[in-house]
């Protein structure tokens, strides 16, 4: 879908990357988890936002892949944030209204811009919303299309199908899949769990950002338990009663580089990186049961790898992220 410029919410001059946003926009606790600079209608339903990328961050920039690149999932949370702040600032969205993933798509392609240099990035996200509106205007179900350029130049795209919940309301829908109160991540001690996966074996540095343990590689799968660590602000910005989509994508990517390491060697992991995610969501993952991940091993020696991570909780299928890995070489020359 292709929106004119309507004259009358026409953009400014340009975007800003002075300041950050409101942080209630974005639905963030802390101000440094903030990367949207400025939200500016562009359409009836469609809006342009900056985010400035860090060059340094605890979560987003722990990472032993080289060369350094932006981190995907970096680019995923500026996009989440992007297009819940430009639902609420232009498109109507109420204070208090949750925006719950049912399944996204991400795939980037300008690599060579996403190489790290010595100053932060800026983001732009052009985003675009379509959904149907109730008798009463409101939207409850709909999808937000996204595009993402660096210095002019397109970078890769993002696609969220979504659902928008009240606090009432999702106090009805958890309570009917669990039947029972759901426990808060606060509820739960900050202690590195037993069998934690070595953070070097999934391309970190940091174990706080090792989301894995009970790992096992052999006969063609990689398996290991669902395992963060509560006290990881940049995953649990705020008390969560589940693990949040972004705590599954990342032990996603982290299944596969393991899986990677496991038929190419751990050296393999420094020189992959991932450039596509396509993840589906069906319960939500509960704090108070295990979570198991699994993928089949991928073939060594390919430059590009597909690998479909499952994950079960309590026999049950509750997601699938799919992890697109590439080869350094992928990157191609840099300016």
């Amino acid at each position: 879908m292709t929106t004119d410029l309507d004259p009358a919410v026409r953009p400014r001059a340009g975007l800003s990357f002075g300041r950050t946003v409101e942080r209630g926009l974005v639905h963030r606790t802390a101000v440094s988890e903030v990367f949207v600079t400025d939200v500016q209608q562009l359409g009836e339903f469609s809006v342009r936002a900056g985010a400035q990328l860090p060059l340094n961050h605890g979560y987003f920039s722990d990472h032993m892949q080289r060369p350094a690149l932006f981190d995907p999932l970096l680019l995923l949370e500026s996009g989440r944030q992007a297009g819940i702040a430009g639902s609420h600032a232009h498109m109507g969205l109420k204070p208090g209204t949750a925006m719950i993933v049912d399944s996204f798509t991400l795939a980037l392609d300008g690599l060579a811009a996403l190489v790290i240099g010595r100053v932060p990035a800026e983001l732009r996200i052009d985003t675009e919303y379509s959904g149907k509106r109730s008798r009463t205007g409101r939207v409850r179900r709909g999808r937000v299309d996204q595009q993402f350029f660096i210095d002019g130049t397109r970078v890769g795209e993002h696609a969220m199908d979504v659902l928008f919940v009240n606090h009432h309301e999702h106090d009805i829908l958890r309570h009917s899949q669990r039947g029972t109160p759901a426990p808060l991540t606060s509820d739960f001690p900050d202690l590195a769990p037993a069998g934690q996966v070595e953070a070097g074996l999934v391309g970190r540095a940091n174990p706080l950002n090792v989301v894995l343990a009970r790992a096992e590689v052999g006969a063609g799968t990689a398996s290991a338990l669902v395992a963060p660590r509560f006290g990881n602000r940049s995953l649990f910005d705020h008390d969560y009663d589940h693990l949040p989509a972004a705590v599954l994508v990342e032990a996603a990517r982290q299944l596969a580089l393991l899986a990677v390491g496991g038929t190419a060697g751990a050296a393999a992991v420094s020189g992959t990186h991932v450039v596509g995610v396509e993840a589906s969501f069906s319960r939500f993952a509960e704090l108070d049961a295990p979570v198991t991940a699994s993928a089949p091993l991928p073939p060594s020696g390919a430059e590009r790898r597909v690998l479909p991570v499952e994950f079960t909780q309590g026999g049950e299928v509750i997601a699938t992220v799919t992890v697109t890995l590439v080869a350094s070489s992928a990157i191609g020359p840099t300016a």
